[in-house]
């Protein structure tokens, strides 16, 4: 691979055309923060804010001040975000709505824990901008309301039966790894080392199934695999998203073991994920091969992708694996030649199995300013390290 024409087509793409997408086309200049349902051509089609997506844009804009240049647009379009989320965007105990209205009225109550998450992640990341102590107490008092939450994440919004078939769930501890990090500037370091060895434990041992070398998005409470639609389903994409963060808690820790062990995961999880007719990464399976229950099982999604191409690289640079190496190339020509927009910037999110656009818009309820700049971003930042390596 030629690393170093990677690396400036990585960074040439964050910073010349998926940025300033976003920044012409996002900030709701009336009322603060950002739209996020945004047409091929940046077109705002709908006015809803969604808390997960504004704690997001506003962690992306203060990581690139961090971690790129300290462009004063780039501050200000970060404390945007921040000004309406601080004033709109939680209950007053940092409990965060799932979506407002563009004025900043709660539309959806504080069900899902992830809004929090990502409100922690962009308090955190501004704190380190700007120094502003308000900011800490913000990522703070959200995390702790974290930790008490995690045992039952949607507390009295779950639809679930209580006992029948009381699963839990992969996303928390995974995105708790990388949380963990994000805002270890902020907390204790003893409830950074019992925050992180948890969480490892949980992805790497407990979701993780033996027999198929596999992350399960369910389990038993015991860790026990469940015969059911949700017990028996995978998602590729969180599966090999969640293993680059534990590919950095790995160099954190300085246990190069886990990083092994994670590279071997995402290998497993692109043999078993990689469709075989059309290419790409399907959406959802079953473990045993059985019919999905999701009807967009066969989607192919950006976020999915381009997570896949930061493990990739992260394994090549970590382990010297040359099938990373072999499945990042795989994955990057897929990625390039049907995800990006030349025309009009950003990248297209949703394709059918084919490969074929299916939803052209840019951003929604689901995709906002995150996925595509982090990926250009850390796929850039370890492309450059490589390079830079006297190995």
């Amino acid at each position: 691979m030629d690393f170093s024409r990677l690396k400036s087509q990585y960074r040439d793409e964050l910073l010349q055309n998926v940025v300033p997408f976003w920044e012409k086309h996002s900030p709701d200049r009336v009322h603060g923060g950002y739209f996020t349902c945004l047409e091929r051509d940046g077109r705002v089609f709908d006015t809803d804010k969604f808390i997960w997506l504004q704690g997001r844009q506003v962690w992306m804009f203060s990581t690139l001040f961090n971690r790129v240049e300290q462009k004063e647009q780039w501050l200000d379009m970060a404390q945007l975000g921040a000004g309406f989320l601080k004033k709109y965007g939680h209950d007053g105990a940092y409990n965060w709505y799932f979506s407002l209205t563009r004025e900043g009225k709660p539309l959806i109550e504080p069900y899902n824990i992830f809004s929090d998450c990502f409100a922690t992640m962009a308090f955190g990341q501004l704190f380190k901008a700007t120094g502003n102590d308000e900011y800490a107490h913000i990522a703070k008092s959200t995390f702790e309301n974290i930790l008490k939450r995690a045992d039952n994440p949607k507390g009295r919004f779950t639809k679930t039966f209580p006992d029948t078939r009381p699963l839990k769930g992969f996303s928390l501890p995974m995105i708790l790894c990388n949380l963990a990090l994000e805002i270890e500037h902020l907390l204790p370091s003893d409830l950074v080392e019992k925050t992180i060895e948890q969480v490892l434990h949980e992805v790497m041992e407990v979701f993780y199934q033996q027999e198929t070398g596999l992350i399960l998005e369910n389990v038993d409470p015991d860790g026990s695999f469940s015969d059911s639609f949700e017990g028996r389903l995978i998602n590729p994409g969180h599966g090999i998203e969640a293993m680059w963060f534990v590919m950095d808690l790995s160099v954190r820790l300085g246990r190069p073991e886990l990083a092994e062990k994670a590279v071997q995961i995402v290998l497993r999880t692109l043999e078993y994920g990689w469709d075989k007719e059309h290419d790409g990464i399907f959406y959802f399976l079953d473990v045993k091969g059985a019919p999905p229950q999701q009807l967009e099982w066969d989607q192919k999604l950006w976020w999915v992708h381009i997570e896949t191409l930061i493990s990739l690289i992260k394994g090549c640079q970590l382990t010297g694996n040359e099938q990373c190496r072999e499945w990042f190339e795989r994955v990057h020509n897929y990625t390039w030649s049907h995800f990006t927009d030349a025309d009009h910037g950003e990248w297209f999110g949703y394709l059918n199995r084919r490969g074929e656009v299916l939803l052209p818009l840019k951003g929604g309820k689901w995709k906002g300013c995150f996925h595509v700049p982090r990926g250009l971003l850390q796929v850039w930042k370890t492309l450059e390290a490589i390079e830079q390596s006297p190995h």
